[in-house]
């Protein structure tokens, strides 16, 4: 596609951000979509030539089974356009690639054939077949990087487990914490949205015209097709049986993905708005590029762009995602058409989660800790030692303890020195006391570190 034929996409996954996703291209497009369709097709044919009692589908030769899987294998865009070319006649898209099966087996051995090409078949026996393999392959893509994102977080929370850092609770200075804590909380959640991901089993129904084998059971009556449906669904492509369906496959599991796949990149975006504060709280810092620029009229502006292009593709992306889990499990009596069309704009929401993804790794691989304006935030803020302090009086029975340390710092500054003879004035034990001399802002940490550790 030219420079100016980019300029004029309406989509611009397709357009500005098009070389970032090219991986996903081959899966969800047109051509994906239709090299998949050849795919079931053709393992149909060759299962239906491995069933005894299918006696007009004689036994492939080993060369016509090589040839027959070559056909898939090996499509090309040239083959894909073929199809097309097909459908422009038959107004038909599965049935364009059946023609275009039995067109392509005409000069050769299998010519014999033709017929139990798509036999038997709906539409959908392909189409939801053909899904199912698209969103297996996208998800591998997406599962790839979402662990290597998780990775380089995780590195990054273990190199911070002990970087003291002052917590912000309603936005306001809380009790500290350390920045690897705070990010490997985040590794936690998306470890636990992964597993949720990855326990989904995509389904898949080869059943005929409403589920029951009609046409099937009226050609070849003595013929076990659940055992012919289940080998080529659950052997040859992986996929789980669903052995109940209408004309469709009801699609809950691709609804089930789509939930969790919205999820993680929930538990991501969470993320994104952190870091982008951490950012603009000084706490972390960004690597310049040289060449980039920040603002159009301001030259010292290094923006937080990278978290915020991901922010706004994982709002895209989750109503992509949302709209299809709510929409596909859906569909009137035994079949409706508009399931179809959602489905087209299955690569949209992994387009914009792919996008998001990458971006939030670009930025990531740009930050870089200040430990200077942590250490000063926390020293800024010694109040926040009013939580220990009233603890240990509560401990001791001392009278009115919170209310105490509230005279003394709600809506106040305090220092060092204020809050040290403070605690040099209460009538406690000396290693209590001592104890609570020690502390500071930047070791009221508890079992962060340790904490981080046992989590990474």
């Amino acid at each position: 596609m030219s420079s100016v034929d980019l300029l004029m996409t309406l989509s611009p996954l397709d357009g500005r951000y098009g070389s970032k996703l090219d991986v996903l291209k081959t899966i969800f497009s047109e051509y994906g979509l239709i090299k998949r369709r050849v795919a079931v097709e053709t393992v149909w044919l060759e299962a239906l030539c491995d069933e005894p009692s299918v006696t007009e589908a004689r036994p492939l030769t080993e060369k016509e089974r090589d040839w027959l899987r070559s056909l898939a294998d090996g499509f090309s865009l040239e083959d894909a356009r073929r199809v097309k070319a097909i459908e422009a006649v038959t107004n038909h898209d599965v049935k364009a690639v059946e023609y275009f099966i039995r067109e392509r087996i005409t000069e050769t051995s299998l010519a014999d054939l033709g017929e139990f090409v798509h036999f038997a078949c709906t539409s959908e026996d392909i189409n939801n077949l053909a899904h199912a393999l698209m969103l297996r392959d996208g998800l591998c893509v997406l599962r790839d990087v979402q662990k290597r994102l998780t990775d380089v977080l995780a590195a990054l929370a273990q190199d911070n487990r002990a970087s003291a850092m002052l917590a912000h609770t309603h936005g306001q200075p809380a009790s500290p914490t350390t920045l690897g804590k705070e990010l490997a909380v985040f590794v936690a959640r998306l470890r636990r949205q992964s597993a949720q991901i990855d326990a989904v089993s995509l389904t898949a129904k080869m059943n005929g015209a409403v589920g029951n084998f009609n046409a099937h059971i009226a050609a070849y009556p003595e013929v076990d097709w659940e055992a012919v449906s289940g080998r080529v669904i659950e052997e040859r492509f992986g996929l789980s049986r669903n052995a109940l369906t209408t004309q469709i496959e009801p699609h809950d599991r691709i609804a089930e993905l789509f939930d969790a796949l919205a999820r993680w990149n929930t538990v991501l975006l969470d993320l994104d708005r952190d870091i982008w504060s951490y950012i603009s709280l000084g706490y972390l810092g960004q690597k310049t590029v040289k060449g980039e620029v920040g603002s159009s009229t301001m030259p010292h502006k290094v923006n937080p762009i990278d978290f915020e292009n991901s922010e706004g593709n994982l709002g895209l992306a989750n109503a992509m995602l949302g709209h299809m889990a709510r929409k596909l499990p859906v569909s009137r009596l035994q079949r409706d058409l508009t399931d179809s069309t959602v489905l087209r704009n299955m690569g949209v929401g992994f387009g914009y989660s792919l996008l998001a993804y990458h971006s939030t790794l670009k930025g990531l691989d740009k930050i870089k800790v200040n430990a200077a304006s942590l250490a000063a935030d926390l020293d800024a803020v010694w109040e926040v030692l009013a939580e220990p302090v009233q603890t240990v009086m509560r401990k001791l029975g001392k009278a009115n303890p919170y209310e105490q340390l509230k005279e003394m710092t709600r809506g106040k500054q305090v220092d060092a020195d204020s809050m040290r003879r403070f605690i040099q004035g209460l009538d406690i034990p000396d290693t209590d006391k001592q104890r609570l001399l020690a502390l500071s802002p930047a070791t009221y940490i508890g079992l962060a570190a340790n904490l981080t550790d046992s989590i990474l």
